[in-house]
Formats: structure tokens, C-alpha cells, sequence
């Protein structure tokens, strides 16, 4: 599942900070499938396979056009959900039907070099100095590079302007939670959000103090310092479990059919606001939903809510027969000019400094507000322990949803089964 990118640049020099997302983004299509085939000759040409996420390699079309012809090769495009990739990779990496450029969200970095997976990149300081420094070092372990950032996002508000206006906006969660329980009926729903899922539940939990990993002196994770049932979880998880026993929340949207039931009901013009990322943008646009975003709104404690900031990233694959022509391309689709055409056709948020003060990407909404919603945002741990905290949390939140345990004693089990899986998966470390 994809978790999958500040002030708008001011703001959006935090967007390019901001963007370092998410996360993914969490809704992935897993109906295109084919193989990418053997890195060959083709009518006398190299040929270097791509991996793109779904429904963006439009995005990187010219591209790749001006690169076959610039370096006399022939680059063929295969569309995979980009969170599912590396999945994908640890079959068709070693069986010789793997690509040799792919996508992957940040988070998954850390596992992927730790397997072997991904080639390190020779890139010098001048190519890294054009991406945010927090979307750069998302694609560094052991300040090794490991990929080039492709877009940066993060969740935030979507509302619907037939439903509510931007003046009418709730401007704290408990606010929202007063105005869903005037206008829900079962049928209208007010705000929902996937609080059933650890992507969406941080943002409220790390805004009272919880965390997922602490950080040692040197600002690196520390497995070991696991905060998501200290007091200030707890206290999170409880506002979020109000929406679920006052009902606010429909009964279907827990669980992996939440995300069709919370989209659908947005567009169908059911719901007034929800928590989504960018990735909406293009849907929700075709569906002809007036809709505006703005960032996730604050708490009573006086702190905005939090989100993951997720980076998409363009990687090598250790499994390259032509790992410098890869890695050429790489910085290709991740420079400045591409960055740009590729904003302008996926929408996604780029990670490129200079574009921050674009006019293009300035004036847009969704740009701004994952820019502003950055500044409160935090990085998803890119360490390999973070893959056993996705599974625990998301369970210990549904048994929160449904009512089936007390907050503590559900974060308090999520915890010990967390640590259990570090130490026997990761204890060598």
C-alpha cells in the first residue's frame, strides 16, 4: 500500500522542503501488469526499461523522446503502482525481466538498499543542490545517494464548495467534529478521513506527542524509541475514535475498501470535506466536483495537524546491464526543465527548488497547499524497521475504530508486536 511528499514556499521553499509523500500515496490500481523484458539490442539500440507509476507516464513522454534521440537508445515505458515496485523488483530484478530505471516512495528507500536492490548513484553536489534538502536526503543512507527525487506531497483538506465555503471552513478538528454531527444522517457525512490507517491516524496522534521512531544525537532513527502508545497517541487515538462512536464516520470506510468509500462519497457530493493527497487532484477534477484544498486544520491544543510528507523518487536497479545509461537518465527525468513538463501534465509537486517561485506552480492551489501543509509535516522514517509498523498500527487503529479495544491497551499491543518483528527481522543490525 502506498503512504506514499512549508510556507508556500516561503511557502514553497518548505514546499520544495515540503515536499519531501507521502506517502504515499496510499490508492494504488494493480491492474497493469505486463513485465518489463530483458535489457536488449533493439534494431542495433540499447533499450533501458522504465517503470513508471500508474497513469504518469504521460508525464515523462517528451522526455523520453529527447533522451532516445539525444543518446541513440530506445526506452520503453510499463506503468506499475510505484509503491508496489520494489515488490515486483525482488522477482524480475534476478530473473532478468526488470526494469532499469523504476519509482519508489522514500520510505522504502532504507529496504531497498539493505536488500541490494538499488544501485548508489554517482550524482555530484551541483545535481543534488537543486532539490529541497529534505526531499534530497530522503534518498540518501549512510550519506550515499540512492535516487534523485521525481515529486513531493502530502495530505491534506479537500471540501467541497457547493457543500461549504472557504469562509465557512471548521478551523480545528474539534470544530469539524461539532459540524459533522449536525449534518451527518447516515447519508451525508461532514468530515471523514481514513483515521483507521496510521498514514492518515500520525496526523492527529504526533500532534499530541506521539511518534512512530525517536531520533539519536545525530538525528537518526532509532528503532528502538517507538512512541505511538506514549501518552500523547493515546491522547489522539482517542479523538479519533469520537468520530467512529458518534457514527460521523460511515461503518464501510474501514479497512482497504475505506479509500473507494471515502472518494465515492466525496464525489457523489456526500461528504462536505475529506483528507486525501494529490493524487486526487486529476480525479476529482474530471468528476467535475468544485472542490478547493487548503492544509489539515488544527487541534485544541493550539498545533496543526500533522501529515507524512512522502518523495517519489527515480531509482537504478542493481539488476541494470546498463547501469550508467540508467543512471543518465535518471538525472534526466529528474532535472529542472522535466520536473516542470511533468508538473504540468501529472499535477504532481516537484521537489526542484527554482520551480518553488514558478508562476506555473505557484499559482496553483494544491501546490500551495501542500506547501503550507509541509510546514507542520514530518519525513516517513526511511528505515528498513518502518516496514514492520504498518501492518500493527493500521490493526491496532481498526480495533480503535470498531470499538473493540481501548486506545492504550490497542497502541500498548501494536507496540509489542512492532518490537517483536524488529528483533526478529532486524536484530542483526
Amino acid at each position: 500500500m502506498m503512504r506514499s511528499i512549508s510556507k508556500h514556499l516561503a511557502l514553497m521553499s518548505v514546499m520544495a522542503f515540503s515536499l519531501s509523500l507521502a506517502a504515499c500515496g496510499p490508492k494504488e490500481n494493480a491492474n497493469q501488469g505486463s513485465r518489463a523484458g530483458e535489457n536488449k539490442e533493439s534494431n542495433g539500440k540499447v533499450e533501458l526499461v522504465v517503470w513508471e507509476d500508474i497513469q504518469k507516464s504521460a508525464g515523462i513522454k517528451d522526455a523520453i523522446a529527447q533522451f532516445e534521440k539525444e543518446n541513440n537508445v530506445t526506452v520503453k515505458i510499463i506503468e506499475k503502482p510505484y509503491a508496489k515496485q520494489i515488490e515486483d523488483l525482488r522477482l524480475d530484478g534476478p530473473a532478468g525481466t526488470g526494469p532499469d530505471v523504476l519509482t519508489m516512495p522514500s520510505d522504502q528507500i532504507g529496504t531497498a538498499v539493505t536488500e541490494g536492490l538499488i544501485k548508489e548513484l554517482n550524482v555530484e553536489e551541483d545535481i543534488q543542490s537543486i532539490y529541497t534538502e529534505a526531499a534530497m536526503q530522503s534518498q540518501k543512507v549512510n550519506n550515499k545517494v540512492y535516487g534523485l527525487p521525481k515529486a513531493v506531497e502530502t495530505t491534506m483538506l479537500y471540501y467541497n464548495k457547493d457543500l461549504i465555503s472557504e469562509e465557512e471552513l471548521p478551523k480545528t478538528l474539534e470544530e469539524w467534529y461539532e459540524y459533522s454531527k449536525k449534518v451527518t444522517d447516515g447519508k451525508k457525512f461532514g468530515f471523514l478521513a481514513l483515521f483507521d490507517q496510521i498514514y492518515y491516524a500520525q496526523s492527529v496522534m504526533s500532534a499530541y506527542g506521539g511518534y512512530i521512531f525517536g531520533k539519536d544525537e545525530n538525528g537518526n532513527y532509532n528503532p528502538n524509541d517507538i512512541g505511538l502508545n506514549n501518552a500523547g497517541a493515546v491522547e489522539g487515538a482517542k479523538m479519533i475514535q469520537k468520530f467512529y462512536k458518534e457514527r460521523l464516520f460511515p461503518s464501510g470506510m474501514i479497512g482497504e475498501q475505506g479509500i473507494n468509500v471515502l472518494e465515492s462519497l466525496f464525489t457523489e457530493g456526500k461528504a462536505a470535506a475529506i483528507i486525501s493527497g494529490p493524487w486526487n487532484i486529476e480525479p476529482f477534477t474530471k468528476a467535475g466536483i468544485n472542490f478547493g484544498v487548503t492544509k489539515l486544520p488544527a487541534l485544541q491544543n493550539g498545533k496543526n495537524m500533522s501529515a507524512f510528507i512522502g518523495v517519489k523518487s527515480y531509482n537504478v536497479s542493481a539488476y541494470s546491464k546498463h547501469p550508467d545509461l540508467a543512471e543518465k537518465l535518471v538525472i534526466f527525468l529528474a532535472n529542472e526543465e522535466n520536473s516542470k513538463k511533468r508538473y504540468e501534465v501529472t499535477k504532481e509537486v516537484p521537489a526542484v527548488k527554482a520551480l518553488a517561485d514558478d508562476p506555473v506552480v505557484k499559482n496553483s492551489e494544491a501546490a500551495r497547499a501542500v506547501a503550507e501543509q509541509s510546514q507542520f509535516s514530518e519525513m516517513i522514517p526511511n528505515i528498513p524497521e518502518m516496514n514492520e509498523v504498518w501492518k500493527p498500527a493500521d490493526s491496532a487503529l481498526q480495533t480503535i475504530a470498531t470499538g473493540k479495544a481501548d486506545p492504550k491497551a490497542a497502541l500498548d499491543q501494536a507496540v509489542k508486536t512492532i518490537k517483536g518483528q524488529i528483533k526478529a527481522k532486524h536484530s542483526g543490525k
